[in-house]
């Protein structure tokens, strides 16, 4: 029994060490790859001053981003992803198809419809970087994160209705690509979100002989997945 006792004491500092070794290597491999899911108001920048929204405009984004830590902490890091988003915006620019590839855009003034809106879907490549508090046994933490988000349009859609009228155009001039920067903060998984763009999302719109130089901002709530 004495000697069971001292073999357990000259073994112990081996065996301490031994799981310290452990720790290091599970926290040299954290990192914070993660699923999210947001919902945003949708409004416009730079728009004109007769064009309004008659009602809540609203998007949705989901995705999944990959996350490279940068330091030794890991509580920096650089990330990249893939998602998609949904982006409605419910307002008074009436959007009509002249001809093949050809719209005109109209302000109505009278908002004398019952809806007009136009949507899009598209594809989203967000590219951050990440500060936070969390390490590889914390899953509660604040974080801040920043970056810029491209988006690739995979469809739009334009739809009025009024007493007399329906008319309904897919396909409308949107741009391609678009981008914007991005920040998320907060605690936990719930955090706020703002989305500010960058270029105009129509591509060759006018109302009159004026160009329409529509971008967009987005503010919300973005919940994260480990």
């Amino acid at each position: 029994m004495k000697k069971s006792f001292i073999f357990f004491l000259l073994a112990m500092p081996f065996f301490i060490n031994s799981q310290g070794i452990i720790d290091q290597t599970i926290d040299s491999l954290y990192r914070e790859d993660q699923i999210y899911f947001a919902i945003t108001y949708n409004t416009f920048l730079n728009s004109p001053d007769e064009l309004i929204q008659t009602n809540f405009s609203p998007g949705f984004r989901a995705g999944f981003i990959r996350d490279f830590p940068i330091n030794s902490k890991r509580n920096r890091a650089i990330a990249i992803g893939l998602g998609y988003s949904l982006n409605v915006f419910v307002q008074n620019l009436k959007i009509t198809d002249q001809f093949e590839d050809s719209f005109n855009y109209e302000i109505l003034l009278n908002q004398d419809f019952e809806k007009n809106r136009f949507s899009f879907q598209a594809l989203e490549i967000p590219l951050e970087f990440r500060w936070r508090t969390s390490n590889n046994k914390l899953y509660k933490f604040w974080r801040i994160y920043a970056g810029l988000k491209a988006s690739y349009l995979l469809n739009s859609r334009a739809f009025f209705k009024s007493y007399n009228e329906s008319i309904s155009i897919t396909n409308i001039d949107l741009k391609k690509w678009q981008y914007g920067l991005t920040m998320s903060a907060g605690y936990n998984n719930w955090n706020t979100f703002i989305y500010y763009g960058l270029n105009p999302i129509f591509d060759n719109a006018n109302i009159g002989t004026s160009p329409l130089k529509i971008r967009i901002l987005k503010v919300g709530l973005i919940f994260y997945v480990l």
